[in-house]
């Protein structure tokens, strides 16, 4: 259960001014129809972050454990630090929309602009940490919805009222804990 929780809490605070959230405003800006943006946003979300919790549960079964936990320990401080710096949506992505009408040019675009994003690469780090993986996607799957729905209703709205820069704090904050745990061997000690 703490996988669940703890991969949604990261993802939802660090996915909060993420680009993926500054498409969902975008196209939510753009076309006005929340039911299929949501719906390509958890779609995308669930195959990108399936790819990544595989790739995390992988790499556990290639590295010692001592190894492991060096790597995933530097890895959730790296996040930490990348967390603290802003996202901005490249036009490429955005012109996908034209094309494929709402609900595929969410998708495509969600998908396309998670590839090597700090979400998706902090649920490859959290499913090589955690031993359950289905886990760790369905709460990365439900932080990137948490931070993401209330984007595509709220729209601008809601982005000039959030504390961007405390959001990013307490999401590079809680990476920098789990690293730091991490690298001190405490997951070891509570059988994670």
């Amino acid at each position: 259960m703490e996988s669940l929780l703890v991969s949604t809490g990261v993802v939802a605070l660090a996915e909060i001014g993420d680009k993926t959230q500054l498409l969902a405003f975008l196209l939510a800006a753009r076309f006005k129809k929340p039911l299929p943006i949501i719906a390509g946003i958890f779609i995308a979300t669930i195959f990108n972050h399936g790819l990544a919790g595989a790739l995390g549960a992988w790499i556990t079964s290639l590295l010692t454990p001592e190894v492991l936990r060096w790597v995933l320990g530097l890895s959730f401080l790296g996040m930490a630090a990348w967390t603290l710096v802003p996202d901005k949506i490249e036009d490429d992505e955005t012109t996908i929309a034209s094309r494929f009408g709402v609900f595929g040019a969410t998708l495509v675009t969600f998908f396309l602009a998670e590839m090597g994003d700090k979400t998706q690469v902090a649920t490859v780090a959290m499913a090589a940490h955690y031993p359950d993986p289905l886990m760790v996607v369905a709460g990365t799957t439900l932080g990137m919805l948490i931070a993401d729905v209330p984007a595509v209703f709220a729209g601008d709205k809601l982005a000039a009222k959030i504390p961007l820069k405390l959001v990013h704090g307490v999401a590079a904050a809680m990476f920098a804990g789990l690293g730091l745990a991490t690298l001190l061997g405490m997951g070891a000690r509570f059988g994670l």
